[in-house]
């Protein structure tokens, strides 16, 4: 796969709430490299208009998937099956703590794509919040398909 590749990370979170769900979505030029096994992906965001963009790192693996996030909101998300595991998110607003109870993955590897499937269970402050499933996928830049 080549360095310059085409991100699009699409998220879900089954609330017991009257909006529902959440859904979350974006499309953004990023960069890969593999490298001991592990693929990784770069990328940034802009979470408003005036601050400075987040950078997103995501490392996958079959094993595992890890996301970090760095500027406006800062986190460091480990979601390996059937483990919980817990991190804290921190926003200009606050910090919360957060749990993360993987319990599906899915790596698939293409010539000139990788797709990355993943279901969890979300805690915030020990307490049971939402069902998700967040999938990753990049493909080569120059590719000509669209990831959608």
């Amino acid at each position: 796969m080549d360095k310059d590749v085409l991100i699009h990370v699409r998220g879900l979170q089954m609330m017991q709430t009257e909006e529902g769900q959440e859904p979350i979505e974006i499309v953004v030029p990023g960069q890969y490299y593999f490298r001991n096994g592990s693929h990784y992906l770069r990328f940034e965001e802009m979470l408003d208009d005036t601050s400075e963009p987040t950078v997103n790192y995501i490392k996958m693996s079959s094993g595992g998937v890890e996301v970090r996030k760095k500027g406006l909101v800062n986190v460091h998300m480990v979601f390996e099956q059937g483990k919980k595991n817990m991190t804290y998110y921190t926003t200009p607003y606050g910090t919360l703590q957060m749990g993360i109870a993987t319990t599906n993955l899915e790596l698939t590897e293409h010539a000139g794509s990788i797709d990355m499937k993943v279901d969890y269970a979300l805690d915030m402050n020990e307490e049971h919040v939402a069902d998700c499933y967040l999938t990753i996928q990049a493909q080569d830049k120059g590719s000509g398909q669209a990831v959608l």
